[in-house]
């Protein structure tokens, strides 16, 4: 009975899985170098009515995903959105360093340190007005479906148009498509 249940979707919560958007915006991309993106932090945000009560603080696990979706924005980025899937391997030397609290504005900057078959290697930082709050090195993988299950080539598809669509949100305010061909110049 368990194993049976457990290989169906539960009907009373399709569709509403909690999405943890940690990236508001890139300001600053320089092509297989670097990225720096922002998270404003909010006292609306749903995770921080339980951490803690009365002393809402970002969880750390959190500040680490903001930097691996930076990093991920890099991957999409050096790669031109092909690989549909882009997750953490490996977070190594993670350090903690203050608080961010609501009304706080984490940027994160990571560098690209490798890339390739499948894996990207960066350097993250996550500071509040100049003072570190995390930092570490962290490993991504990166694939497409279609590479895993037949079928996957249409998932894939969906996914990249997704993520090419948030990309154009993340960027409207911050780093544009001049901006990042100035810094391909400059690279070059």
């Amino acid at each position: 009975m368990f194993a049976d249940s457990a290989a169906r979707p539960i009907p009373a919560f399709q569709g509403h899985a909690m999405r943890f958007e940690l990236v508001d915006r890139i300001t600053a991309v320089i092509p297989g170098k670097s990225l720096q993106a922002v998270k404003a932090l909010s006292l609306a945000e749903e995770y921080l009515q339980d951490h803690f009560p009365g002393r809402p603080v970002m969880p750390g696990v959190l500040m680490v995903e903001a930097m691996v979706q930076a990093c991920a924005w890099m991957v999409r980025l050096e790669t031109d959105f092909e690989p549909s899937v882009v997750v953490l391997k490996e977070g190594r030397g993670i350090r903690y360093g203050q608080f961010v609290n609501p009304g706080d504005l984490l940027t994160v900057d990571v560098e690209l340190v490798k890339m390739g078959d499948g894996r990207a290697h960066f350097k993250a930082r996550g500071s509040v007005d100049g003072r570190m709050v995390v930092s570490g090195r962290l490993e991504l993988e990166y694939f497409k479906l279609a590479q895993q299950a037949p079928g996957g080539a249409a998932i894939d598809e969906g996914l990249r148009r997704e993520m090419r669509h948030r990309y154009e949100v993340v960027c409207s305010s911050g780093a544009n498509d001049s901006a990042v061909t100035a810094a391909k110049n400059e690279a070059t």
